[in-house]
């Protein structure tokens, strides 16, 4: 809070003064704060003890300071301040249940076991680990992901098309890139889709191409009209209305993207979470040299690991490393080392098996509530993932029951939010992951009054679908 003009007027001490006397004045230094001593202020800014004790001395005579022998030099109790520090921001208080999709249960995490690879990771450590490496991400990780995603998605790669990123943000944000630089100037997304990813092509250069998708996943025929370069899809598990893509689509996909010469972007979030069946094999597997692949540990994990990845092949694999040498030179080491020797070990596939059936009996627990409670509610989407889409009847009023949720500590998210070129687009995201059976009961319970509100006016339509 002191800065000191050494070759120029005032006088070092009035200097002193005068920083201190508008640090208090503007509260920056709060009332019965102490300052530092003499001494202390003289060797930090580099001038003799002699210098701020006169400057002290001039502040406790207007008031400003209060000293006595044997105790600390303090602000003035009474002295208010002539401007007010803005105040601290605080996030607002959480819902005491919340829905948020696309979230984890990370009070499971595998807090003991991610620790003991943490440790195996540390007793491995090497000093090239601890430099500027390779921006691709560690070799030891690579490898491991390569053999997991080949066993349990069918991903066929090698660990030099692979990238680590910071999350699927970054992956993809680097696929669309590399793919701007090979010439792609429109790109195919979901629609609805998340609205992070519009955001992340946009940002990329590309123009985002809203595509409609249903129970079956996209609608590949609309492609050839959208004219466009390059698709995103979430084949396993459409997020958010949870189909999956069916057979046909899938050979329709793979058939245009042969002969428009275009690329396929994998979107693989949450593929490892199916319940009534084996989930379907990742696309890439079937079309390495057509399919970007992008994963990341955000829904199997935490989002918090911040650990993403990317499947790409030559040249684009050799533009997309650039790039990601360029945005950071690389993400954190030590995170990887874990993980991968979180995977060597067995960990992750014993965690994914204990949580597939908490979460399994999460979502039947949040179907049971939304039987009894929400009668004629059609649930959209197959039995995967950490969410769900529920759809009320025409006559009932989406915002008045968001309304009512929120009133009643209930956090719920509308799937208008997801589909900007259609805003009337009826339905609620249940995301279940991280609440309890209980909490999920309750919940819905609090939502679901005996007479729903309805729309007054003609916008309000069905939407049919398979449960």
């Amino acid at each position: 809070m002191v800065s000191l003009n050494r070759g120029g007027p005032p006088s070092l001490h009035l200097q002193i003064q005068q920083s201190l006397r508008r640090a208090i004045r503007e509260g920056r230094l709060r009332p019965g704060s102490s300052v530092p001593s003499t001494r202390t202020l003289a060797g930090d800014l580099g001038v003799s003890r002699g210098v701020v004790v006169e400057a002290y001395e001039q502040l406790v005579a207007e008031g400003y300071l209060v000293a006595s022998a044997g105790s600390l030099t303090r602000i003035t109790s009474s002295i208010r301040a002539t401007r007010v520090a803005p105040p601290v921001e605080r996030p607002a208080g959480p819902m005491e249940f919340d829905f948020r999709p696309g979230e984890p249960d990370v009070s499971s995490f595998p807090r003991q076991a991610w620790g003991r690879a943490a440790r195996r990771a540390m007793e491995t450590l090497l000093p090239r680990h601890l430099g500027y490496g390779n921006a691709q991400g560690a070799i030891e990780l690579r490898l491991a992901l390569v053999d997991y995603l080949a066993r349990v998605r069918g991903v066929a790669g090698a660990a030099h098309q692979m990238i680590i990123c910071t999350g699927a943000a970054q992956a993809l944000s680097v696929a669309a890139r590399a793919l701007g630089e090979r010439g792609v100037q429109r790109m195919a997304v979901e629609d609805p889709g998340h609205p992070d990813i519009r955001r992340i092509v946009s940002d990329a250069g590309l123009l985002p191409v809203p595509v409609p998708v249903d129970s079956d996943g996209l609608n590949v025929s609309l492609l050839e009209r959208a004219d466009v370069q390059a698709v995103l899809v979430s084949p396993a598990h459409q997020n958010p209305i949870g189909g999956i893509l069916s057979p046909e689509r899938r050979q329709q996909l793979l058939t245009w993207a042969s002969r428009s010469a275009a690329h396929i972007i994998e979107d693989d979030y949450d593929a490892e979470y199916r319940y009534d069946r084996a989930a379907v094999g990742a696309l890439q597997g079937v079309a390495p040299e057509r399919v970007i692949y992008i994963g990341s540990a955000s829904k199997i994990l935490a989002p918090g690991l911040r650990l993403g990845w990317l499947l790409m092949h030559e040249p684009l694999a050799e533009i997309g490393i650039e790039l990601k040498r360029r945005a950071d030179n690389g993400s954190p080491v030590i995170e990887q080392l874990t993980f991968a020797s979180f995977i060597a070990g067995g960990e992750l596939d014993r965690h994914l098996r204990r949580m597939r059936r908490l979460y399994q009996s999460r979502r039947e627990a949040l179907l049971d509530a939304l039987s009894s409670h929400c009668p004629g509610w059609i649930v959209l989407g197959a039995a995967a993932g950490l969410h769900l889409v529920a759809v009320p009847p025409a006559h009932v009023d989406i915002t008045v029951v968001v309304e009512r949720g929120a009133a009643r500590s209930v956090r719920l998210y509308p799937l208008s939010d997801y589909a900007p070129a259609d805003p009337a687009r009826r339905g609620l995201i249940f995301g279940y992951a991280r609440l309890s059976e209980r909490g999920i009961a309750e919940a819905v319970r609090r939502i679901a009054a005996r007479r729903m509100p309805t729309t007054a006016g003609p916008g309000s339509r069905t939407v049919g679908v398979r449960r």
